[in-house]
């Protein structure tokens, strides 16, 4: 399917310098059918913005029938531009990652929502992913009850609850909270070798999700942090699992926003099995 990319400059409450937000959207076109309806998606990207992998990525999604917003968070610092992949941009990128409040990563996240729904091609059906910042934030956005699904490739901080200024996010404190509970399904997927997010951290998370009764798929590969970026890699980009765990994300979206299934009746428990 056909794509096109634009861009939206939208207002922000808590930016103290009054820089808007810029967020890039990505939509499937059909000639003939200007008026045709697809779900919406979130993509967070990492710590640098919205880098090329991150727009193939969102492309990829919008060319599957998705309205696609990729916000770029770090617009109370600087610009809308992607961050380099080096070693001044990886330490601008986690700078920025500990300065920013937590409140005002969930105002973009809103804000991505919001400019969504209002999208004269989208029907209001909103997911989200993201990679590593990225994964934690598509995480955070399933505690609005928009979002239906989030798929949260190799979410950091979230077991050290260590995002945003002061380094003490609430994420995993509000699924105890029940917050997530009875919201959108919810999947994550780390890698094995990944060192930013370790085997007690990633039990953790785990976990939390399942003594919180949250819908949840959790899947640990054998990868490495990053292991879906096609630059930059540093030699970590596995570009077959990175096919089966698209494949995996796309038949989650499909199955969540892709169609309207109605209003939720009762309790969903185990299916039968019959012999």
């Amino acid at each position: 399917m056909l794509i096109t990319k634009e861009f939206r400059d939208v207002p922000t409450k808590l930016d103290a310098n009054g820089r808007p937000i810029r967020i890039f959207v990505l939509a499937p076109t059909v000639p003939g059918y200007p008026n045709a309806k697809f779900p919406g998606v979130v993509v967070f990207s990492e710590i640098y913005q919205v880098t090329g992998p991150v727009e193939r990525f969102a492309g990829q999604i919008a060319s599957h029938g998705y309205v696609v917003a990729c916000p770029s968070v770090y617009h109370e610092f600087e610009g809308p531009e992607a961050i380099p992949y080096d070693t001044e941009g990886t330490d601008r990128g986690n700078k920025y990652k500990i300065e920013k409040e937590v409140a005002a990563y969930d105002e973009d996240a809103s804000l991505s929502v919001d400019l969504l729904i209002s999208h004269p091609n989208c029907n209001g059906r909103i997911a989200a992913t993201g990679m590593c910042l990225g994964g934690h934030l598509a995480f955070r956005a399933t505690f609005d009850p928009r979002v239906l699904s989030s798929v949260c490739f190799f979410a950091t901080d979230i077991h050290s609850a260590t995002l945003g200024k002061g380094k003490n996010d609430d994420s995993l404190a509000k699924v105890r909270e029940g917050k997530l509970t009875g919201n959108g399904e919810l999947v994550m997927i780390f890698g094995k070798q990944d060192t930013h997010v370790p085997r007690e951290g990633r039990d953790l998370i785990r976990k939390t999700l399942e003594d919180a009764n949250v819908t949840v798929s959790f899947l640990e590969v054998q990868a490495q942090h990053a292991f879906i970026r096609d630059e930059s890699s540093k030699g970590r980009w596995d570009a077959a699992l990175t096919r089966s765990m698209f494949t995996f994300m796309m038949e989650v979206f499909e199955r969540t926003v892709g169609r309207d299934l109605g209003e939720k009746v009762g309790n969903v428990g185990e299916p039968e099995h019959v012999c």
